[in-house]
């Protein structure tokens, strides 16, 4: 990440992240989780993460309520920690989100992540092809979840860190949905 913040994701090479690495170019294409230059920065989302936590969800609660919670219980789980650390996770993902919005091949990597996301969330609201109506709702409020997640990844980007990201996320979800979709709990 260092190599890509610094120089920019098109003037860093593979042999410039192997050499950083201290491996040969070969050893990082060999490497399964690296099979093109994009994977090197794409980070996993915490899909499964996410989709335990809307398995876990009461199906008595709106769908929107049941995804929006897993997505800003991932979000407080990426940037929560202790002084340094929390500083350290927050700017990782503010580089990663930056060089993500500032590169079209990754863009469109991300978006491949994303439906990886989708899918695995409909699946966790066990909303399957026996329900052709079920499976569209979960799948309509799924992508609009994720669609009010990307705003407030946006915005957090833009303001540089500022706010709280779970909390950008829950007001993006409320803007988008209204004051039921977002837990009580939960801080606007």
């Amino acid at each position: 990440m260092r190599l890509f913040t610094d120089h920019g994701y098109d003037a860093v090479t593979v042999a410039d992240v192997a050499k950083a690495a201290g491996v040969s170019s070969m050893t990082v294409y060999r490497y399964r989780r690296f099979p093109a230059k994009e994977d090197l920065v794409l980070i996993d989302q915490p899909a499964q993460l996410i989709a335990e936590h809307v398995a876990a969800s009461s199906a008595t609660q709106p769908l929107v309520r049941r995804i929006g919670s897993a997505l800003i219980d991932a979000a407080t789980a990426s940037t929560s920690g202790n002084g340094d650390e929390q500083a350290a996770d927050e700017r990782f993902l503010l580089d990663w989100l930056r060089l993500m919005v500032a590169t079209p091949a990754l863009r469109v990597r991300h978006l491949d992540s994303q439906y990886a996301l989708q899918q695995a969330i409909v699946e966790a609201l066990g909303k399957d092809a026996a329900d052709p109506d079920a499976a569209f709702r979960a799948q309509a409020a799924t992508s609009a979840c994720l669609a009010a997640m990307h705003t407030a990844l946006t915005r957090w980007v833009e303001d540089d860190g500022r706010t709280r990201l779970p909390d950008l996320i829950a007001r993006a979800l409320t803007a988008s949905f209204g004051d039921d979709a977002v837990a009580t709990h939960r801080k606007d």
